[in-house]
């Protein structure tokens, strides 16, 4: 039932996300969710992300739609950029430096599978470490456009 839930989660961020991103709301181009101001707080703060992304790199590596994109590259250099910038969508005081989702996987071979997979991981890392369902939902909404940017084939 619950990845039935996160197949539904994840079709309707897909579709909020495309909503979204006609409006020009995109999380690499700055975007913050503004009408949450709470919502850092639901995540853990800083240390409930570096959690979250702890438990979903675990995750990523353990699922094998996942596992061949994330094994061979610096998995800890990819989980400070991830805290960084769900922090910074989150109202938290961090700034995001990292790179471009669409130049950065420009090659990476990632199908719709892959990312369904991500989304579904990231959700998993989500409830372990309890961030409410609706605070969830709203950063993934953010998150959701970037799959334009990041399914290659």
């Amino acid at each position: 039932m619950r990845q039935k839930l996160g197949f539904l989660a994840t079709a309707l961020c897909i579709v909020l996300g495309g909503a979204l991103l006609s409006t020009g709301v995109h999380a690499q181009e700055g975007v913050k969710l503004t009408d949450d101001a709470g919502i850092y707080k639901e995540f853990g703060e800083k240390s409930g992300l570096v959690k979250i992304m702890d438990d979903f790199m675990v995750n990523l590596l353990k699922d094998p739609r996942t596992k061949p994109s994330f094994e061979n590259v610096d998995q800890n250099r990819i989980k400070e950029q991830l805290v960084d910038q769900f922090c910074f969508i989150l109202n938290g005081p961090c700034e995001y430096k990292g790179a471009k989702m669409k130049p950065i996987h420009a090659n990476s071979g990632i199908n719709r599978e892959n990312f369904n997979a991500l989304v579904e991981q990231l959700q998993f890392a989500m409830d372990k470490n309890n961030v409410p369902f609706r605070a969830q939902n709203k950063l993934l909404a953010v998150l959701a456009p970037m799959h334009r940017d990041i399914i290659t084939k």
